[in-house]
């Protein structure tokens, strides 16, 4: 079976100080508010907090940082609390302060996170995953292929479970 789960900025070109999700959608056919509902009524389903998001900024830092968070055995505590300063507060993840002090509040050295950002330590490990997204074709964060298909966007949990499950993923006994 072939698993595959990446991340990658969809949005490279957004500037450290971010775009509103009006200038992001400016020009297609989404309805921001409309979009913003779902995903509030998809996360208060599956108890997630998330907040009233109105700016989207680039999360390339960020993903360098979770790199190494990961490498340090903190990467799902880094990547919750990312989430949860992107999604329900609302923070800028381009911020280098904001970054270390997300690293910090998960028990990583400050000192050590503010090194990683500024040598960019793990710039070629997240080119690495940018380009396997490119090539299987992603365009939305987030985006779980099995087997060549691909479950796209924030989707209720019992739609993730009918995904698996259809690509032969079996509950474990």
């Amino acid at each position: 079976m072939d698993i595959r789960w990446v991340a990658f900025p969809l949005h490279p070109e957004t500037p450290r100080e971010g775009r509103t999700l009006e200038d992001l959608f400016a020009g297609r056919p989404i309805d921001v508010g409309l979009m913003m509902d779902r995903l509030r009524t998809v996360a208060r389903e599956e108890g997630l907090p998330f907040g009233d998001r109105k700016m989207t900024y680039n999360s390339r830092l960020a993903q360098e940082l979770g790199k190494w968070a990961e490498s340090m055995g903190r990467g799902d505590d880094f990547h919750a609390a990312a989430f949860r300063a992107y999604f329900v507060d609302g923070q800028n993840l381009a911020e280098p302060d904001v970054l270390t002090n997300l690293a910090c509040s998960v028990g990583l050295p400050e000192e050590d996170a503010r090194q990683v950002l500024t040598v960019r330590t793990f710039k070629d490990p997240v080119d690495s995953d940018w380009q396997k997204s490119y090539e299987h074709g992603i365009t939305a964060v987030p985006t779980l292929e099995l087997n060549g298909t691909q479950l796209v966007g924030f989707q209720p949990y019992a739609e993730m479970v009918q995904f698996v499950q259809i690509n032969g993923v079996r509950p474990r006994p």
